[in-house]
């Protein structure tokens, strides 16, 4: 068969299986077979049509049904080899079977390889700040705050909860995930003058990824967090890329900067593309192509 090439936004115009850049970046998932891989990949797509129909325990916790047959028949593979594959995912602890009884389809829980169950604090409700206890980005730079001491009773270290150190392991956990995913080492090589500009989106989109809320103000609505959440685990270093531009090329007065950002991060996988579209037909038009 002759396949035609892509042009433009083509690449664009399918669906796709999310394989999570980190199992193949982090030395954790280096071993896992790329066919685990893949697997992964097709049962965290059951997720989120698992989660849009309330398929949920009492915990709240989603599950999914994918039988070995359904996963024989998406692989091409054999009783064998799919089984292999699942032992392999439950290895590394990336999911959790449960047995069902009376012929019924076992339970699959996909884990969270970025937050650990000790750190996945989910009913503890911020009623002080927009995100979460992190300084805002404005507070950061006009009040000059020692966020480590920032919305605790006591400045003790010694006096920090196992709530506290439970948040500060899940942000870190967020942040190793985010300094790969949005190459952040070589964004700041690529633009050497934006470095603290980096940073700070950095922190804002822990903030975003680690907040308790229910809800965040994005652009003067609030949208649901979880909804938030998602879009922020989908950006990549062109993303990133992005909003820096659209920083540098801004003319207007930002009077406020962290919804300025909050805005741009949330709104950059749906607008990168015709932004770079419009820049190649601007090129065109000019000549300059």
């Amino acid at each position: 068969m002759d396949y035609d090439y892509f042009y433009e936004e083509e690449s664009e115009q399918f669906a796709f299986y999310r394989i999570p850049k980190v199992l193949f970046t982090d030395e954790r998932f280096r071993r896992i077979s790329t066919s685990a891989k893949v697997l992964y990949g097709l049962l965290l797509d059951r997720v989120s049509l698992s989660a849009r129909n309330r398929w949920m325990d009492e915990q709240g916790r989603v599950y999914i049904y994918y039988t070995l047959e359904s996963i024989q028949a998406d692989l091409l593979c054999a009783n064998e080899k799919a089984t292999k594959l699942l032992k392999e995912l439950e290895r590394y602890g990336l999911i959790e079977r449960t047995v069902q009884g009376l012929c019924k389809p076992n339970r699959i829980y996909v884990k969270n390889f970025i937050r650990s169950r000790k750190t996945g604090l989910r009913d503890h409700e911020n009623h002080e700040s927009g995100v979460t206890n992190s300084v805002s980005l404005e507070s950061r730079k006009s009040n000059g705050i020692n966020t480590e001491k920032n919305n605790t009773e006591h400045s003790d270290t010694d006096l920090i909860s196992s709530e506290d150190e439970n948040r500060m392991e899940e942000r870190q956990a967020y942040r190793e995930y985010f300094m790969d995913t949005l190459s952040i080492d070589l964004m700041k090589e690529r633009y050497p003058y934006d470095t603290d500009a980096i940073d700070e989106i950095l922190e804002l989109i822990l903030d975003t990824v680690c907040t308790s809320r229910k809800t965040i103000g994005i652009a003067g609505e609030q949208r649901p967090a979880e909804v938030v959440k998602s879009r922020f685990m989908k950006l990549d270093s062109s993303h990133l890329e992005f909003v820096l531009k659209g920083l540098s090329e801004n003319t207007t007065l930002v009077r406020n900067m962290k919804q300025y950002l909050l805005a741009a991060l949330y709104n950059a996988p749906l607008t990168i593309n015709n932004y770079y579209k419009s820049l190649v037909h601007h090129d065109m038009a000019e000549g300059n192509i």
